[in-house]
């Protein structure tokens, strides 16, 4: 199909991009932020969005980037998957984000989509917000009234609903470096290589002396938004990070992700009911769990 008309705007600044998008919010114009549009011109060519205007931020060179900033490493909203696949900062220091970049889609996609533009479009079966919430990212967020950062469990508001106001744009995100004594690992069930994820599970486990300190999972298309499974990272602390022999005893850490639907509400669509969504989290959450805990 062919998109609806819209007017096109390509601002050479981000002052000018806050300024354009400011305008447009209090003259009440349906404005739509363009940034690799892997996600937006699908919905634009099926008339399933169709805006007034959209402005393009292809020209603002600083929003892309990855930087090692001491305790955090800030990663521009402009930066393609494929340049935060080949930083050498994100796979020292963020390798969970490495791992779950690396399911986005195929090739073509990674090339052109891009970091921010994945996690404002806060698609529940998307890979990122989920590795978002896991590692506690801040969103820096931009708009004609000053900058403002948003913690990563605030900012997915509802299916397809970040918490960004019509004037906002993205700057980039914090991701803060958990150190030594972590492991990670994304575990993503889907139909094809490049076919959303039916359920994904980011885990980050902490252990010590064969002990699991800490824990983070946080769950994929189990809900309107990314979920972060409260009960099993509370469950997990003090048990033992070695896995089960094979003489029928029982596995406390299996009992532990056994929990990880609790309090989710998983979709029910073309490719899989509740309650098979339920299951797979339980299992792909063990499977999580035990990778990052070696």
């Amino acid at each position: 199909m062919i998109p609806a008309a819209f007017d096109y705007i390509r601002p050479t600044s981000l002052d000018e991009a806050c300024r354009v998008l400011g305008d447009a919010e209090s003259s009440g114009e349906d404005v739509k932020v363009l940034a690799g549009g892997q996600s937006l011109l699908p919905l634009l060519r099926l008339r399933l969005a169709y805006p007034t205007a959209l402005v393009d931020l292809g020209r603002l060179p600083e929003l892309r980037g990855v930087e090692d900033r001491g305790d955090h490493v800030f990663i521009g909203a402009l930066t393609t998957h494929d340049e935060v696949l080949r930083s050498s900062v994100v796979r020292e220091h963020i390798p969970l984000l490495a791992l779950a970049t690396a399911t986005v889609a195929d090739r073509a996609v990674r090339h052109r989509g891009t970091f921010g533009g994945s996690l404002a479009h806060a698609d529940p079966a998307g890979d990122l917000p989920a590795v978002a919430l896991a590692l506690d990212c801040v969103f820096v967020v931009r708009s004609s009234d000053g900058e403002r950062e948003i913690p990563a469990a605030e900012f997915f508001v509802d299916y397809l609903e970040p918490a960004l106001e019509p004037g906002d744009v993205l700057v980039g995100v914090r991701v803060p470096k958990l150190g030594p004594g972590w492991g990670f690992h994304y575990e993503k069930f889907h139909r094809t290589a490049q076919a959303w994820a039916i359920v994904g599970v980011a885990a980050a486990v902490r252990h010590s002396g064969g002990t699991i300190e800490e824990a983070r999972i946080a769950l994929t298309n189990m809900g309107s938004t990314p979920v972060r499974a409260k009960r099993v990272e509370a469950a997990l602390c003090g048990l033992s990070a070695a896995p089960a022999g094979d003489d029928g005893a029982r596995d406390p850490v299996r009992d532990a992700c056994g929990q990880a639907d609790s309090g989710t509400s998983p979709p029910a669509d073309l490719h899989a009911r509740p309650d098979y969504r339920r299951h797979l989290a339980r299992v792909l959450t063990y499977r999580a769990v035990r990778a990052a805990s070696g």
